[in-house]
């Protein structure tokens, strides 16, 4: 009877929860945040996070490379110098 309780516990309806994240754009940009404070805290969930968007979202992954990319104009000179 307790697993039979437990199992329904499990089995809560997050639809709503996806559609208001769907609907309101801010609440899903605070859950992600959210989710990276807390992967973050973790290093080996961090690397398994950054594995999963490298492999599988692909779009993501490319889009973070390249707010990586140092900027040309600047060259290789370190940020704290002004980049000139």
């Amino acid at each position: 009877m307790k697993t039979e309780a437990l199992k329904k516990q499990d089995s809560i309806d997050l639809e709503p929860f996806y559609q208001a994240m769907e609907d309101e754009p801010r609440l899903l940009e605070e859950a992600f945040e959210t989710l990276l404070e807390m992967v973050n805290s973790e290093p080996r969930s961090a690397k398994k996070l950054a594995l999963l968007i490298k492999q599988d979202f692909h779009d993501l992954y490319k889009e973070i490379a390249e707010l990586c990319k140092p900027d040309q104009n600047k060259g290789d000179t370190p940020s704290c110098c002004g980049g000139h």
